[in-house]
């Protein structure tokens, strides 16, 4: 179907909704080309957020496969994970037997974790007992056949589906194939065909049957029935006729295709005259009989934007077909928490840079990754990037990587300290003897300058790391921005983009080896950053052993840590010691920690040393394949993000929308 996207219309025309535009096939095979899959499916979520706004339900219908676009199942299994989206698979049986009905959709489902999976509610059948040509299509020119519907097929067909499917994943409804909703109005085919009107009649006469005049008079009759399409070489005047005899005597014949461009004698014209003047649409095309009928089978069958009367029977149908007691566990099932999956999580990240709207200093202007993700930021309004290094270096740096930077990004030289730095500077440290002309030799590191930017308000926040060490970077944001009241260390966390949700690691990145109040901190610290960028905090305090299971001083480490976190923060989800498997895999939970209330489904995870932290998330991100932002500090009076020298750009942009 090359015309206007049919279900968002359907949708507006039936229901009164306003479902957004759907993501043209043009743009998602150049972001699908380019790899860009991630801003594709970040533009999935705005749009469902756009439909989400006072919705109960949101349904996302999928892809499907076809010869142009064979990406249907692979995006439709990526959408599901993306939305934490239930999923009901639809599917026509066609010729197939139930076993084989039932075992299609098994493998269908495959593509979203299979029928056991927790996202999977059911099936629907639909298209049952439609007739089909040997490669499983509906054709036009099967209109002649009879609604076939036999009940016994839909009971052997739920029979099976009953032995062999989980009690979770139902047979949602079988709707059975019905003539009459694959019927279009004459104007119709009219336009599919590019006929020509010799008299326009009732153009919505339905068709639901297509007679072909080869034979002769006393032969044809019978094709002659209520809602037909007589096709006849336009020469056949007493075929012509003889339709018009039939119309008159009250046979609603839908309309008469004359072929080869032949026009009826005007003496025939006029014999027919009543039965036009009663609405019987004639229509002419230059083809001949033969290449006429060829048309039929490639006629498109999809309902017309303007057909509602065609739209509402089908809505009926099917409704009618839906047994409704899988409504409330549906519901119930999309009330509870949605996970937090990585494009949702970027989008929400994205969406709340753009409205912050914040001016962020990248002190390493020069470095490549560096300026490619300032470029990004810059385009998708995620900040206000200010770069610090060589211009000229920077452009030529651009243009070896084949890109341009933007032409009005703000760049900073930092060879050239003004005074007010110094000066702000010596005030700041002076109690540890820093003299003016110290603080220049100091401020000639752009890390440096760029904090004292941040501590004078010039700027919003500072990321820096791909090419500076972690400690090239906090020391200086402890020593000018220092730690925000009340608090007692500075920790980070990194927010891991799993397949199927975001999860916040703790502290891989600041603190060596914490005793038990610090790890306390972190935890707490942890458990607020989750929360502020909306991941419900579920806390698993780490350890090689789980419950009562091990001992040792690194164990008791952890079960204390708990315990002061359970103390200053009553209301916080948290348990542990807990083994990584027992906190992430619910299975793994029941066995090894079943009263917990974190076991199973953590989202925070905090790790004993930094040894244990920053190992696992590098193991994780690399061997996964997954984006790792931050690490992002926490407890710093103002926000500075340090960067892994490993970063990817993608890394790059998403830290300098965390700290945006």
């Amino acid at each position: 179907d090359t015309g206007p996207e049919r279900s968002t219309r359907l949708a507006r025309n039936v229901t009164g909704l306003a479902p957004p535009e759907p993501i043209p096939v043009a743009e998602t095979e150049s972001l699908l080309g380019h790899g860009r899959e991630n801003i594709l499916l970040e533009e999935v979520i705005a749009r469902y957020e756009q439909a989400a706004q006072h919705a109960a339900v949101v349904v996302v219908e999928g892809l499907v496969d076809t010869e142009e676009q064979p990406y249907g199942t692979h995006l439709n299994a990526k959408m599901a994970q993306s939305l934490d989206a239930k999923v009901i698979i639809v599917a026509a049986p066609g010729r197939d037997t139930p076993r084989q009905a039932a075992d299609t959709v098994e493998v269908v489902a495959r593509a979203y974790g299979g029928i056991h999976h927790e996202r999977m509610l059911g099936c629907i059948f639909n298209l049952l007992d439609a007739p089909v040509d040997p490669a499983g299509h509906i054709r036009f020119d099967f209109s002649r056949t009879e609604n076939g519907y036999n009940p016994s097929h839909e009971k052997a067909l739920r029979d099976e589906c009953g032995r062999h499917w989980p009690a979770t994943f139902k047979l949602i409804g079988c709707i059975p194939w019905d003539r009459e909703l694959i019927a279009p109005r004459v104007r119709d085919v009219m336009h599919m065909i590019d006929a020509q009107a010799l008299n326009e009649g009732q153009l919505d006469r339905r068709v639901t049957h297509v007679a072909l005049g080869a034979r002769t008079l006393a032969n044809s009759c019978q094709d002659l029935r209520p809602g037909a399409m007589v096709i006849v070489p336009g020469d056949r005047d007493d075929l012509l006729l003889a339709v018009c005899m039939a119309a008159m005597s009250g046979t609603h014949v839908a309309a008469i295709l004359l072929t080869g461009g032949l026009k009826p004698d005007p003496r025939v014209w006029t014999l027919c005259r009543p039965a036009l003047d009663a609405g019987l649409p004639v229509l002419t095309i230059s083809y001949t009989t033969m290449q006429s009928v060829l048309y039929l089978p490639y006629i498109n069958l999809e309902v017309p934007l303007d057909d509602r009367d065609r739209m509402k029977r089908a809505i009926e149908a099917v409704a009618s077909h839906i047994k409704l007691d899988w409504k409330e566990p549906l519901l119930t099932a999309i009330a509870a928490e949605r996970r937090l999956s990585p494009p949702a999580f970027e989008h929400m990240l994205v969406e709340r840079a753009r409205r912050a709207n914040k001016r962020i200093i990248l002190p390493e202007g020069n470095e490549p990754r560096t300026l490619e993700a300032a470029a990004i930021c810059h385009q998708r309004g995620i900040a206000r990037c200010v770069l610090m290094g060589d211009a000229g270096r920077m452009h030529r740096v651009m243009a070896r990587r084949g890109l341009t930077l933007p032409p009005d990004i703000e760049i900073i030289d930092p060879t050239r300290i003004e005074s007010r730095y110094v000066d702000a500077m010596v005030e700041l440290r002076q109690h540890k003897g820093l003299t003016a002309g110290l603080a220049e030799e100091q401020l000639h590191d752009a890390v440096v300058l760029g904090t004292m930017m941040l501590h004078l308000g010039e700027v919003d926040g500072l990321v820096s790391g791909a090419v500076h060490t972690t400690a090239n970077t906090i020391r200086p944001a402890l020593q000018l921005i220092k730690t925000a009241p009340g608090t007692r260390l500075v920790s980070s966390i990194f927010f891991m983009c799993l397949p199927e949700q975001v999860l916040v690691y703790g502290d891989c990145a600041i603190n060596i080896d914490p005793n038990a109040e610090e790890l306390a901190d972190i935890a707490i610290q942890s458990a607020e950053s989750a929360r502020a960028f909306g991941i419900p905090p579920r806390v698993a305090m780490l350890s090689y052993s789980t419950g009562a299971s091990g001992s040792g001083s690194d164990v008791d480490k952890v079960k204390e840590a708990t315990r002061l976190a359970r103390e200053r923060q009553p209301d916080l989800l948290i348990d542990g010691p807990l083994q990584y498997d027992a906190a992430t895999i619910k299975e793994v939970a029941k066995s090894k920690a079943p009263d917990s209330r974190v076991a199973g489904q953590a989202t925070v995870f905090i790790f004993p040393d930094l040894n244990t932290g920053n190992t696992t998330y590098k193991a994780v991100q690399r061997s996964a394949e997954v984006i790792s932002i931050g690490p992002m500090l926490q407890g710093l009076n103002k926000p500075v993000n340090d960067l892994s020298r490993g970063a990817l750009v993608e890394d790059i942009v998403f830290t300098i929308a965390l700290t945006a």
